[in-house]
């Protein structure tokens, strides 16, 4: 950040360079209004850097993926009353961007405070996206450093076609640095939800899903 920063604040047209960005965040302001209130239930939609970004419809393996590592993680979180797991039809807030994440988890301390009709949501603990081709340069890039900037202490990466799992945490340089990737023949483990693990293969396979979920139950 410094690096950048250090020749604007050095250039006599400092000043300008505030003006501008202060009329761009004011307009950029204006239409993120706009897209509170026009936003229909039905859609997916984030918005980010100023644009309304409208994703065309899931294909099947996405929304199954995402169905089945929302079905673990949501059920781990109620059988140890620990936190709370929602999925993309939640709108996180952040400082400049609106994202509609495929999984998120929140801990207890941030869960505690989330209210039954709240439409807005804060930066959660864990988010985990599922690649498609119409996200995945936003997953990689702007999400990659906002999710974050904003503390979001552990990302994955779901690629459909690898079948692989990327697993992120945020480094002491505060980006996200790669913790491992892991295909279909491991086990990951989350480093943020204390005692939450599954077989990458649970990610992709119904049968892999249920047995990972049955046997869930039966420590539980």
């Amino acid at each position: 950040m410094e690096a950048l920063l250090e020749p604007l604040l050095h250039s006599p047209r400092l000043a300008r360079y505030r003006d501008e960005i202060d009329r761009v965040l004011a307009a950029e302001h204006e239409r993120r209004e706009r897209f509170y209130d026009e936003i229909e239930p039905n859609q997916k939609a984030e918005f980010i850097n100023g644009e309304v970004i409208m994703h065309s419809p899931a294909k099947a393996k996405h929304v199954q993926i995402t169905g089945r590592i929302l079905n673990l993680l949501s059920n781990w979180s109620i059988l140890h009353e620990s936190g709370s797991v929602f999925f993309e039809k939640a709108l996180v807030c952040l400082t400049r961007n609106d994202y509609e994440p495929d999984v998120l988890y929140y801990g207890p301390e941030k869960a505690a405070v989330i209210t039954p009709d709240q439409m807005k949501f804060p930066a959660p603990d864990f988010i985990i996206e599922v690649l498609s081709e119409s996200k995945e340069k936003y997953d990689r890039t702007v999400k990659f450093t906002d999710y974050a900037d904003h503390g979001v202490e552990e990302y994955w990466i779901v690629d459909p076609d690898e079948r692989t799992i990327e697993q992120y945490g945020i480094g002491p340089d505060g980006i996200y640095a790669l913790h491992s990737k892991l295909d279909a023949t491991h086990q990951i483990k989350s480093r943020r939800v204390d005692g939450f693990a599954m077989p990458v293969i649970a990610a992709f396979d119904d049968v892999a899903n249920l047995a990972a979920l049955r046997e869930m139950l039966s420590v539980k």
